[in-house]
């Protein structure tokens, strides 16, 4: 079973996709893949570079992810720009990842954008067994970015850059909601894992 896990930044997804991890789910983290496919060296990086120019490499030749998050998140048609590069790359090896997953697996795609994506192409959602949106309300993630280091008007920008919970919610099998503890959060991961797996 293959198993798209989305939410907002935020939201609490990843701490889904660890206690998911944590009973027995195969995870694949698009988000570290996104950071793979522009490591030093790759083809990624280079288009990154002939798109955003010199500006978007650190003084050791990697990303400067700061830097690139500062332009995109302000513009909307940058951030088109680079999701237009680093999605194929990550699309290709989020694939050959889920293909070798062994028979049986609950396969779980930890995938931030996909109701971003899906808005232009409607066969991503297609590709999965479930879609599952982790949300919770906006100030609550507001809060817990604040709390991470980023500064409230940044935060906002980047949830604003982001899907609605709306458009997440029209490609949700299941929606879990996170406004609680991580106790609820934990019984709802069981119950949503009981469904996924089915029990014992």
């Amino acid at each position: 079973m293959t198993v798209a896990l989305t939410g907002g930044i935020g939201s609490g997804k990843s701490t889904v996709a660890a206690a998911l991890a944590a009973r027995g789910a195969l995870v694949v983290d698009a988000d570290a893949l996104a950071r793979e496919v522009v490591e030093p060296g790759t083809p990624g990086l280079a288009s990154v570079v002939a798109e955003f120019g010199p500006g978007a490499l650190r003084p050791d030749g990697s990303l400067d992810r700061a830097a690139l998050a500062s332009i995109v998140f302000a513009d909307p048609q940058r951030l088109a720009a680079l999701e237009a590069i680093v999605h194929p790359l990550v699309g290709r090896r989020s694939a050959a990842l889920i293909e070798e997953a062994p028979e049986g697996a609950v396969v779980v795609y930890d995938v931030p954008l996909l109701a971003e994506t899906a808005n232009g192409d409607r066969s991503r959602v297609g590709e999965f067994d479930v879609v599952v949106v982790v949300e919770a309300p906006v100030e609550t993630r507001i809060a817990r970015l604040v709390a991470r280091g980023l500064d409230e008007a940044d935060a906002r920008a980047r949830i604003d850059a982001q899907a609605s919970d709306e458009e997440r919610r029209a490609i949700a099998d299941h929606v879990l909601v996170n406004d609680g503890d991580l106790a609820a959060l934990d019984a709802a991961v069981d119950e949503l894992w009981t469904r996924l797996a089915g029990p014992g």
